[in-house]
């Protein structure tokens, strides 16, 4: 009976529990179903790096829907991927014919040339080659230059910190009277006017703009000085400019000690390596005006950081992206690279900064890539540590790996980006990368409704003239330290030696390779230099452990902008 009697209780605490429990269940059903439609969807970014993309055939075997499989090999090719067709029938030439006068017949003692360099360290590389040419023109002792110190990189580096002084004056000393500073007159150091010249200045522009008044104050110093001297010049001028880049710069030797023990570690890794100049950094997104889906958060992130340029206008971003302005992201480098046939065995050096959107960026690039190091994985602290306060030194150390690297890739274009094009050029045409971003960009788009085979050929379709193969530009077109044609000779001897070579086969070759790239060579980076000078949104470059924004910056009078003058 008392069994019974607890028994009722139970069951009807129960009954009066049943409503409550229903109207908690119900409540929270509500709440869910609120959050579900009040909630905002997922990042762009997140889709994007959620789409159904794989990397390796391997993925098929578990079952999962696959719309678009990178395989992990790179495929046959009928290419050697590691060198540029052609190549051994080309070679530096920069000797000064027997017309050109030695600098001690020519040098006017009453004459003194000084330089103040501006930007990072690649800008003021090409400041320091054209400065040597401005004094040969104008028969006056150069000064050796001053480098920018002022800017916000806050870099105390002077000339020969970063430079070996002694092999550049003496290597230069038939050809320019070079001294370490201003002879003193009357007791005091020599006071030089300061003066600056436009931009692209040609030699009647020095002999008209310069020399009165090197006539009248016998000492000038030309402040700013990066691109100020035209790209068009006579032979023998362009020759000279060669000489000083490609052979009195050096870096000295605490830099190419380090710099070439990074070399040597790569190398024992793997036979062949990639050196990546990735340029995906914050600031450089910003400064660009990109944008790569990343919904609001990304929009206010870099929107904030582009507040820094006072005069860069609103631009439209999908526009920038379709005309090719825009690095490639991460993933799209490594899909091309994989395109082009570069395996997941391949080794690559990664020359960058800060990426935007950390490790969730770079995720696709290393599930492509594994073997993927930079400067900070393959040294110590302690050994990087007297050169990581100076940005311009970790920015050489940098240099000179991608200098050496089996192949170059650059994410769009600047200043380390085009020395080093023109570099390897006239040191064998080693194979040197530029995304051909403008026919990229669509493809990239559409890339999940389409096969990899087809993705595959049409990425080598775009990048014929894009990969720093010999002839690829045609003499004269751009920026000279890209393509330093006067300075490149054809070895017709060589050619000759090679025999059973069917020379029927690599004319034809040849012919119908110009035929293919004419377009992509209208679009070349010589090209898009000289369209987009007064363009601010086409520039910015990383350079070792900051970014540096291009000369394009310096058509504006804003002193901030002056200082972002691009390496």
């Amino acid at each position: 009976m008392a069994f019974q009697r607890r028994r009722y209780n139970y069951y009807n605490r129960l009954r009066r529990l049943l409503p409550l429990i229903c109207a908690v269940s119900g409540a929270l059903l509500i709440l869910f179903a609120l959050l579900s439609i009040l909630s905002p969807p997922p990042d762009d970014s997140d889709r994007r790096i959620s789409k159904q993309i794989h990397y390796g055939a391997n993925d098929e075997k578990k079952n999962i829907p696959v719309v678009f499989t990178v395989p992990r090999g790179g495929g046959k090719l009928d290419r050697d991927i590691w060198r540029s067709w052609n190549a051994e029938f080309f070679h530096g030439c920069c000797n000064a014919s027997t017309k050109f006068p030695n600098a001690k017949a020519i040098t006017r003692n009453d004459r003194y040339l000084a330089i103040a360099t501006s930007g990072g360290l690649n800008q003021q590389r090409t400041g320091i080659v054209d400065a040597v040419v401005a004094a040969r023109i104008l028969n006056a002792t150069l000064v050796i230059p001053k480098l920018d110190q002022k800017s916000y990189w806050k870099d105390a580096s002077d000339f020969s910190n970063i430079f070996d002084v002694d092999w550049f004056m003496s290597f230069l000393s038939k050809d320019v009277k070079i001294i370490e500073k201003l002879p003193q007159k009357g007791g005091q150091t020599w006071s030089p006017r300061r003066m600056r010249v436009p931009r692209k200045c040609n030699e009647k522009c020095y002999i008209n703009r310069v020399l009165p008044v090197l006539h009248k104050r016998h000492a000038v110093e030309l402040n700013r000085f990066d691109y100020r001297l035209s790209n068009k010049l006579r032979d023998d001028l362009q020759k000279l400019r060669c000489r000083v880049n490609y052979h009195a710069l050096k870096f000295t030797d605490p830099i190419l000690e380090m710099g070439n023990k990074l070399v040597r570690r790569m190398r024992k890794k793997s036979k062949h390596f990639i050196a990546l100049h990735l340029r995906f950094e914050p600031d450089m997104l910003a400064f660009s005006g990109c944008y790569y889906g990343g919904g609001e958060k990304e929009k206010k992130e870099l929107g904030t950081i582009r507040r820094r340029w006072k005069t860069l206008h609103v631009n439209n971003p999908e526009k920038q992206r379709r005309q090719g302005r825009c690095p490639l992201t991460p993933e799209e480098v490594g899909l091309m690279l994989r395109a082009l046939g570069y395996g997941s065995d391949v080794h690559i050096y990664v020359a960058s900064g800060e990426v935007y959107g950390g490790e969730k960026s770079l995720a696709p690039l290393k599930a492509l890539f594994p073997h993927f190091y930079s400067k900070d994985t393959i040294a110590t602290k302690m050994e990087l540590k007297p050169f990581s306060s100076y940005s311009s030194r970790m920015a050489a150390l940098d240099f000179l790996v991608c200098d050496e690297s089996d192949v170059f890739v650059t994410n769009n274009n600047g200043n380390m980006a085009r020395i080093l094009a023109g570099r390897r050029r006239y040191f064998g045409h080693k194979p040197t990368i530029r995304p051909n971003a403008k026919k990229l960009y669509k493809l990239f788009m559409s890339k999940e409704n389409t096969t990899w085979e087809e993705f595959a050929s049409r990425v080598r379709t775009f990048q014929r003239g894009f990969m720093g193969e010999p002839k690829e530009v045609r003499a004269g077109r751009g920026e000279f330290h890209e393509n330093p044609a006067a300075c490149i000779c054809e070895d017709t001897d060589a050619k000759a030696k090679a025999g059973k070579m069917d020379s029927r086969k690599l004319g034809k070759k040849n012919k119908k390779d110009d035929e293919q790239n004419e377009d992509e060579d209208a679009e070349s980076s010589e090209t898009d230099y000289e369209e987009d000078q007064t363009d601010l949104q086409d520039r910015g470059l990383y350079n070792g452990t900051r970014l540096d924004y291009d000369d394009a910056l310096s058509v504006s009078e804003e002193p901030e902008l002056e200082e972002m003058l691009s390496d």
